[in-house]
Order: structure tokens, then C-alpha cells, then sequence
């Protein structure tokens, strides 16, 4: 597996890197990313309530990686602490990006968007999740962007491949077909952190208002947009970015 950074990189390539790197490990998948990619690939976080899995794996191989977290300002206060925690912990590079237009403006201009259904939830994650993440994309000469995805995350992630062109950008999921135990099993094998509303409840954590805590009957996709969406708009084809890889 090998690709010039001048070359361009189209789907039956991605494909054979896809049929090589599936049987492999995930430091394996993350390694040869980093080396093949090296200084144009950035990871994104949440913070999440798994994230410590994806920033230790990835900058224990590359410690000066961008990490890029946008930060909507509508997040947990547990979420920025943990952030802090984190970041000091594992040194991160971190890049923090927020939207261009601010909560408190949006928020006289359009309302809630989060409780305007579907439609407003789209917009919501066009202004405060898509923008700021294609601007650090952008600014940052990312070619590759490793997230931390996994196929049993939600169903529209069953068939979700190691790497997948979103639209000219590479989206690389190291851990894609990870379980739950194996998430388990790399954080009590490296000391490493749930977020602390793990504890409280929530198997996952974004913004304040579109955050549930988990409950008989429910999905884990259902705590989130109130069952009405899984996606933000980030890990969605129609979330750009437009420049090539």
C-alpha cells in the first residue's frame, strides 16, 4: 500500500486500502495512516464519553498531530474538564475551533434551532459543528481525518469502512470495528478515563440540549437529537469538505 501525496486518490485505490486494512489491528491501521500521511492528517474530538481511547492510540504515535475540538459552546461543564484533563494528560496538540456565528446570536436570530425538528437540527450542525470543522480542515492542510467511529455506534454506521472519501477528504476510523469491551479493555489497560458522566448515565455525550440520559427501551442512538438524528452533519457526505486530497 503506497500513494505519492501528489497523486490523486480515487475510490478503487481507497478500496484496496480498505481490503488490506481490514484484517489488521488498529495501531496497525493508525500507523501506516501516520506514515503514509505524514503532517496532513489531523484527528477530531468531542471529547466524548470514550474519546481518551482515540487520543491516546493516536499520539502515542504521533504526539504532534493536530487535534482538532469544536466547541459549540452549548457543551456539558464536565465535557471541558474532562477536555482540560485530557489534553493536559496526553499533551495534546490541540486546536480549538468554534462557529463563526455565536450561540448568543444565532440564538436571536433563528431561535432554538434543536427544537425546530429535523430541518433546525441540520442547521444547527451546519453553523456550529460543519463550518468550524471544514475551516480546521482547511487551515490546517488536512488531506487525512481520523475520527473515532465504530459500525456499533449506530445504525447508520453499520456498514462504515476503515476509510471512506468524504467527499475530497480521506476519513480514517481506526477503531470502527471495535466493541464496547474492546474500548473497555484499552482504557483499563492504559489507566485511561471515561468521561465522568459515564457514571451518570449517558453512553453519549455532545451538547447540552441534544444529550439524554440512556434508558430502558432505548437505543443508544435514541439519546441523542432525541431519537430524531444520529448524525450532526460531520460524518455525512453532505458535510463537505470540497478541496481534493
Amino acid at each position: 500500500m503506497s500513494a505519492l501525496l501528489s497523486e490523486t486518490i480515487d475510490d478503487s485505490t481507497v478500496a484496496l486500502w480498505n481490503h488490506d486494512l481490514q484484517p489488521q489491528s488498529a495501531a496497525e491501521r493508525t500507523r501506516w495512516v501516520l506514515e503514509e500521511f505524514r503532517g496532513h492528517a489531523v484527528l477530531s474530538t468531542s471529547f466524548g464519553v470514550q474519546a481518551a481511547v482515540m487520543l491516546h492510540l493516536v499520539t502515542r504515535i504521533d504526539p504532534q498531530i493536530p487535534v482538532v475540538f469544536i466547541d459549540t459552546g452549548y457543551l456539558f461543564p464536565e465535557t471541558y474538564q474532562f477536555a482540560q484533563t485530557l489534553a493536559e494528560r496526553l499533551e495534546l496538540n490541540l486546536k480549538i475551533y468554534n462557529p463563526v456565528v455565536t450561540a448568543a446570536r444565532q440564538e436571536a436570530l433563528y431561535g432554538k434551532l434543536w427544537e425546530q425538528g429535523v430541518e433546525g437540527l441540520e442547521k444547527y450542525g451546519r453553523l456550529n459543528k460543519v463550518e468550524p470543522m471544514n475551516r480546521a480542515l482547511r487551515e490546517l492542510g488536512a488531506r487525512v481525518w481520523m475520527t473515532g467511529l465504530r459500525r456499533d455506534h449506530a445504525s447508520t454506521r453499520e456498514e462504515l469502512p476503515v476509510l471512506k472519501r468524504q467527499n475530497r477528504v480521506l476519513k480514517v476510523h481506526p477503531i470502527v470495528d471495535w466493541s464496547d469491551r474492546h474500548v473497555y479493555e484499552y482504557l483499563k489497560e492504559h489507566d485511561l478515563p471515561y468521561h465522568p458522566l459515564w457514571e451518570q448515565g449517558y453512553v453519549s455525550v455532545g451538547d447540552t440540549h441534544s444529550t439524554t440520559r440512556f434508558a430502558d427501551g432505548m437505543r443508544p442512538e435514541d439519546t441523542r437529537f432525541s431519537g430524531l438524528k444520529r448524525e450532526c452533519g460531520l460524518h455525512e457526505q453532505s458535510g463537505e469538505p470540497e478541496y481534493m486530497i
